[in-house]
C-alpha cells in the first residue's frame, strides 16, 4: 500500500492544486508548514508558461507564503534548458507572452520572430490571428516544434481557459503536424529538470496535482509516488473512469498533512 513514508521532497502542481486563479485553496499554507516541520522538502512544479518563476513568487508571497525563487520550476524554464541542449545558439520562434519571453531569455534562447531556425509554443495568453497565422506559416515550413506542455486547459475560478492543448490542436488542424517535443509534465524534459534542482532521486518525490494526464501520469511514468488532489480539474467521477490511477487521492492538499 503506497504512503508517505519515503517521500522527501513534495512536487506541487500550483494551479488548482495549492490555489484556483488568485484563491488559496483551504490549507495549503498549513500543508506547507507541516512539510516543512516533518524535515522534508518541497518544489512548485507548473506547467503554465504563461507565467514566469517570479511572478509565481509574487504570486505566492501575496497568499502568504514567502519562497526564493528557486522554489518555483516553470515548463517555460524547463524548455530553455532542453532547447538549449537540442538547438544551441540557434534562434526560436516564439508563440507566448512576455513572462515566457523573459524566461527563454534568462534561460539562454535567442529569439528571432522573423527568420527563426525552430519553433517554440507555450500557453499564450495574448494570443491573436496574425501570431496563429505566423507560427503556422513556420511549422508548415517543417521547422523544429517544441511545445512547453499539453495541458488542453487552465482552471480558473469560474471554470477552464483554453490551455496550449486548444493551441496545438489549431496547429495541427492547419499543418497537420504536431509538436515534435513536449516539454512539461508529464514528459521527460521536465523531469529532468525538477531531478536537478530539488537533487532527489525519483523514488524519493512524489507528484501531486490535480490532473491525471499530466500530475498523476508524471508520478507513474517517473517512478515517483503520484498523488491527485480533487481541488481542480479532476472530479471524482473524472477519476474513477480513467485508466490512469494515482497511488493516492486527497481531497486537497490539506488532507495529507495526518500523513506526514
Amino acid at each position: 500500500m503506497a504512503t508517505l513514508h519515503d517521500v522527501r521532497c513534495f512536487l506541487l502542481d500550483m494551479d488548482g492544486t495549492f490555489y484556483l486563479g488568485d484563491n488559496l485553496i483551504e490549507g495549503s499554507l498549513e500543508f506547507i508548514r507541516a512539510v516543512q516541520d516533518s524535515g522534508r522538502d518541497f518544489l512548485f512544479l507548473t506547467n503554465n508558461s504563461s507565467h514566469s518563476a517570479a511572478h509565481y513568487v509574487k504570486k505566492l508571497a501575496r497568499m502568504g507564503l514567502n519562497v526564493p525563487p528557486e522554489k518555483v520550476l516553470t515548463s517555460g524554464q524547463a524548455t530553455a534548458l532542453k532547447c538549449r541542449a537540442l538547438h544551441p545558439r540557434k534562434r526560436a520562434f516564439v508563440l507566448g507572452n512576455r513572462f515566457l519571453f523573459d524566461e527563454l531569455t534568462e534561460g539562454g534562447i535567442p529569439i528571432d520572430q522573423e527568420t527563426p531556425e525552430y519553433v517554440i509554443i507555450g500557453y499564450d495568453t495574448t494570443l491573436d490571428y496574425a501570431k496563429m497565422t505566423a507560427v503556422c506559416d513556420f511549422v508548415r515550413a517543417g521547422l523544429p516544434y517544441v511545445a512547453t506542455h499539453p495541458d488542453f486547459n487552465c482552471p480558473t475560478e469560474t471554470g477552464f481557459a483554453p490551455d496550449i492543448g486548444a493551441i496545438i490542436a489549431f496547429i495541427e488542424a492547419s499543418t497537420g503536424r504536431r509538436p515534435d517535443l513536449i516539454v512539461g509534465k508529464p514528459h521527460q524534459g521536465i523531469v529532468d529538470a525538477a531531478l536537478d534542482r530539488t537533487g532527489f532521486q525519483p523514488d524519493q518525490l512524489a507528484m501531486v496535482g490535480d490532473r491525471l494526464y499530466t500530475d498523476v501520469a508524471t508520478g507513474l511514468a517517473h517512478g515517483m509516488l503520484s498523488i491527485l488532489v480533487l481541488s481542480g480539474e479532476t472530479t471524482p467521477e473524472m477519476a474513477k473512469e480513467s485508466d490512469i490511477k494515482p497511488h493516492l487521492t486527497y481531497d486537497r492538499l490539506s488532507d495529507m498533512i495526518g500523513a506526514l
